[in-house]
């Protein structure tokens, strides 16, 4: 599910988990425990495969799983989303491709992204399903006010629309993408680590806050994937999208 190689003092890591790296209980057990076991002082870049970043959740295994699935499903996504976020260590994106929902929530938790094409944004309400408190507060974090037009429009962006409300910092080629990302990330790295850690955790501090402060959220949040509405609206959001494949071949 991760390819993890080393790249000029960085370590690369790579999604590649089925055509769009979809988020289910696998992927993200294996990017947490990537997070933990990587050293939280090296830069790391993270990116996707082929035109993916991350599509976002895998709305099938939701379904498929019900309830059970859900209840382990929704505290491993917060927790994979805080373990890039909580790395003290310089993280910069990689954004390949599609960057959307989970994925688009991951790059945000990286503090510097870089993205070729695509798209990007935050598509659950469209799907009928709302975010963790992780996924607001550290989407808050990245882009400030602008947060609520993402999540309340459930709006897709190019590049160049993402990186005019700052969702990302700098657009590159395909072909230079990595390289690029790879010497942001080495650069960041040459700040004194314990400097680099604690700046980093000062600006962090009111997401960190948030998140705490509404925990009891979640309660909710998890309420409301595993409701029938939530299930019928997952299914409907699903049916759609396979018919408009089906119309566009």
């Amino acid at each position: 599910m991760l390819d993890i190689e080393e790249r000029s003092g960085v370590t690369v890591v790579r999604l590649r988990h089925g055509k769009v790296n979809a988020l289910d209980l696998d992927l993200l057990q294996a990017i947490t425990a990537a997070m933990h076991e990587i050293d939280e002082e090296r830069a790391l870049v993270l990116t996707g495969t082929d035109t993916a970043f991350s599509a976002g959740v895998d709305l099938r295994r939701i379904l498929d799983g019900g309830t059970a699935y859900v209840e382990q499903f929704l505290p491993a996504l917060s927790e994979t989303f805080l373990a890039i976020f909580d790395r003290p260590g310089p993280v910069v994106a990689a954004v390949n491709g599609h960057a959307i929902a989970g994925g688009c929530v991951m790059a945000a938790a990286c503090d510097l992204r870089v993205m070729s094409q695509g798209t990007i944004g935050l598509a659950e309400l469209s799907v009928g399903v709302p975010f963790p408190t992780s996924a607001l507060e550290i989407v808050r974090h990245a882009v400030g006010p602008v947060a609520s037009q993402l999540v309340l429009t459930a709006a897709l962006l190019d590049p160049p629309q993402a990186r005019s409300i700052g969702l990302i910092d700098h657009i590159e080629l395909p072909d230079a993408l990595l390289d690029s990302a790879v010497g942001h990330a080495q650069r960041m790295a040459r700040i004194p680590a314990e400097v680099f850690s604690f700046s980093k955790r000062q600006l962090q501090q009111p997401a960190r806050d948030r998140i705490a402060a509404r925990s009891e959220d979640d309660q909710a949040v998890l309420a409301m994937w595993s409701s029938t509405d939530t299930q019928k609206a997952i299914s409907g959001y699903l049916g759609a999208l396979e018919r408009r494949t089906r119309s566009t071949r």
